[in-house]
């Protein structure tokens, strides 16, 4: 890993005194975190990374901006785009660079825009309504885009809806640049499906559901003329022996640069569960369920050593950073928490050098 820089952004709502996205410089070795510019980007929910590591893409309310990454991974804005509907949650780059996907939860949107090689983002190219009823009434019965995640071999997109408790799951036709729907993974009725995220090897998929808190573990095959997914586990986010899912929500997930450990936050009780992956089977084996000490953990990102994870907790307005002790299944708190205003997402990337970065945050 050598001395390879790294940096965190924060994407923060900024109805208060936060301007946007926080940047941090990244202490690897010691597994935290030290605030150092704010970038002006209205209500920032979310952010990516391009494929390249140049381009930082953000969530705003016009729509989508995308800003330059330079060699210490500050941030210069290029453009924005208007997606032409209300704004987006949750962002993902397509493997070839080509494309920006933007899932809308509050309009059960999945808009595609066009990523021109300068990194500036050109049209939008496509925009699906997703349609259909959910059973939870609180959530008006309506499509919720949660994420969108391309499949590992960028045959097909997923769209996880929340709402309707789908991952409706599209062909991209490069010819037209249109989404093809070709399957929809149902879901069981009320649970809430949020994330999807796949193994290092694309093997397997690991849905996060919010309202039933669990992830399901499903094998994925792209190879023949349709996607294929098979669930093949189901797994509690909550800590041992607690039967009652109201009050909680699972809500953060992300798989650790080792491919072989996979995170989750649950809300409500105010945890984080870390499990271990088979690399043969992509079974999970939970080893710990703990609390964050904060408030609503939206986000979490996992160091690059692998030995360190910060949590973004949106209600108690901090991050909180932790060493990982494998052997003992437990973790310790690496000083005070950051006070940052309601976070929504944290990403760690290392600073542009030319080369290719996996898609872990």
């Amino acid at each position: 890993m050598g001395k390879k820089k790294y940096v965190a952004y924060v994407g923060t709502y900024t109805h208060g005194t936060s301007k946007g996205i926080q940047v941090y410089d990244v202490n690897v070795e010691e597994g935290t975190l030290t605030e150092r510019s704010e970038v002006q980007v209205s209500n920032a929910s979310y952010t990516a990374v391009s494929k390249n590591g140049k381009f930082l893409y953000s969530i705003e309310d016009e729509g989508v901006a995308v800003f330059q990454r330079d060699e210490n991974g500050d941030l210069t804005r290029i453009n924005s785009v208007d997606i032409d509907g209300m704004r987006g949650c949750f962002l993902a780059t397509d493997v070839d660079g080509r494309y920006l996907y933007v899932a809308g939860y509050h309009d059960g949107k999945v808009t595609v825009v066009h990523t021109h090689q300068d990194g500036s983002l050109g049209s939008v190219m496509d925009g699906v309504f997703h349609t259909g009823l959910g059973s939870v009434a609180e959530r008006n019965f309506r499509p919720h885009v949660n994420c969108v995640r391309p499949t590992p071999d960028n045959k097909y997109l997923c769209a996880v809806d929340n709402g309707i408790d789908q991952v409706k799951i599209y062909r991209i036709n490069k010819r037209t640049d249109k989404l093809e729907l070709v399957d929809i993974l149902r879901c069981p009725r009320e649970s809430g499906p949020r994330i999807i995220r796949f193994s290092a090897d694309g093997r397997y998929a690991y849905l996060l559901f919010e309202l039933s808190n669990e992830i399901k573990v499903y094998s994925y095959d792209g190879s023949g003329n349709a996607p294929e997914f098979e669930l093949l586990q189901s797994v509690s986010t909550l800590q041992k022996g607690d039967t009652d899912v109201s009050h909680n929500a699972a809500s953060g997930l992300a798989l650790a640069p080792d491919g072989r450990h996979l995170f989750s936050t649950t809300a409500g009780e105010n945890t984080v569960s870390m499990y271990e992956i088979d690399e043969q089977t992509g079974l999970l084996t939970k080893k710990f369920t703990l609390p964050i000490s904060g408030d609503y953990p939206k986000d979490l990102a996992i160091f690059p050593d692998n030995k360190h994870i910060a949590i973004a907790n949106h209600s108690s307005n901090s991050i909180t950073m932790f060493t990982v002790d494998y052997e003992k299944n437990i973790i310790v708190m690496n000083g005070k928490p950051r006070k940052i205003e309601t976070p929504n997402c944290i990403g760690i990337w290392p600073v542009p050098d030319g080369e290719d970065i996996p898609d872990h945050n």
